[in-house]
This record gives structure tokens, C-alpha cells and sequence, in this order.
């Protein structure tokens, strides 16, 4: 068995650009004071991005993932961290306690992409990732199952009641895993585990 030694939980929010990952991130960061890791700044501070050849897309980033990786490892090993990117299957699953995946009705993030003001090919082929839960499905093949949740993010009451929802996953994980020192990370097969300490809790 696995020896859990963070005392803070590393929390994956992900999701299609526009759906709202960095306005959970941030309202989770404030309430929670966990870190807000926000990885298109590391990419830019540690310089390991190389621009597109795509002229349809100059700005894009190429990241270097094993690089990235190096970068936040040892704040990944430390926990409390809330990684905010638009991918999730690079975080290694033995240092990930949770992994959210932001959501949004197709009108609306195709309303929110226009106001950013992406070009046609980039936001349909955000839209098409949205439409085909490419996302979702990366995390699902990437984490255990219990791991992996679905929001909803279309109004500020939604985002509301998700940061609320994750900050009492976060309170029952410490209870659990921090306040109490060193322990042994339940298996899956215990049947023992409280509801409310299960990350599935929070789509009830």
C-alpha cells in the first residue's frame, strides 16, 4: 500500500478553454488557501512552450511536458496545489487526489470563446473538443474513476455551489489524511469510507 505523506490535497481543475477552470481555481485558492497552480504561467516563467507553426494559431504554446513536469514536481510531492490547464493526463496519478472536469452548454461557451475573440478554426475546434467530452474522457482513462468528477459551469451560482461543494471534499480529505499525521491511503476496496470523504460525493 501507498504511504500518503502530503497534508494538503493536489486538485486537477480541467476543461476546454472558456468553461471556467481559472475562476474555480482562484475562488477555490481564496477560500481555501491552497495554491493556485496555474500552468500556462509556469510554461511562461520557466520558458518551456515553442510557438505553433499553425499561421492559424500563432500564439499557441507547444509544452514541453517532461520539462513541466520537472518544474512543479516538488510542489506536487509537498500538496495543496489547485492545477489549473486545459489538459490533465500528464500529472503523474500517484501525486492527484481529485480531478474536475469544468463543463459548459455549447452556446455558451461559444458565446464566451467569440468575446476572447478566437478565430473561427480555434473555436470550432474547441467547441468540437467540447461537443466530443474529449476532455472528460482524458481524465477518465487517465485517473481512477473515483476520482474523476463532472461540473457544470454556465451561471456564477453553479461555480458557487462547485467551490463549495470542493471545499468540504478538501476539509473531510485533511480530517483524513493531514490533521492526523501519517496514514496508509485507503483502498478502493474498503467499504468503510464515509460518503462525504468520497470525491463522488460531490455529484450528489
Amino acid at each position: 500500500m501507498s504511504t500518503m505523506t502530503r497534508t494538503s490535497p493536489n486538485i486537477i481543475i480541467t476543461g476546454t478553454p472558456g468553461v471556467g477552470k481559472t475562476t474555480h481555481s482562484e475562488t477555490l485558492a481564496q477560500r481555501t488557501g491552497l495554491h493556485h497552480l496555474d500552468i500556462n504561467d509556469v510554461v511562461k516563467k520557466h520558458n518551456i512552450g515553442e510557438s505553433s507553426n499553425d499561421p492559424d494559431d500563432p500564439n499557441t504554446k507547444i509544452v514541453d511536458e517532461d520539462r513541466l513536469l520537472d518544474c512543479i514536481e516538488n510542489d506536487l510531492e509537498d500538496g495543496g496545489q489547485i492545477i489549473d490547464w486545459h489538459a490533465c493526463d500528464l500529472f503523474p496519478p500517484r501525486l492527484i487526489d481529485l480531478v474536475c472536469v469544468v463543463r459548459c452548454e455549447n452556446k455558451v461557451l461559444y458565446d464566451r470563446l467569440k468575446k476572447r475573440g478566437y478565430g473561427e478554426k480555434k473555436l470550432q475546434e474547441n467547441m468540437d473538443c467540447e461537443i466530443m467530452e474529449v476532455l472528460l474522457q482524458e481524465a477518465r482513462e487517465a485517473y481512477d474513476d473515483e476520482m474523476v468528477v463532472e461540473l457544470r459551469s454556465e451561471s456564477t451560482e453553479e461555480i458557487d455551489a462547485n467551490v463549495e461543494r470542493i471545499e468540504q471534499w478538501i476539509k473531510n480529505w485533511k480530517k483524513d489524511h493531514g490533521k492526523e499525521g501519517k496514514k496508509e491511503v485507503q483502498t478502493q476496496s474498503e467499504q468503510d469510507k464515509k460518503d462525504e470523504d468520497d470525491p463522488m460525493f460531490l455529484h450528489g
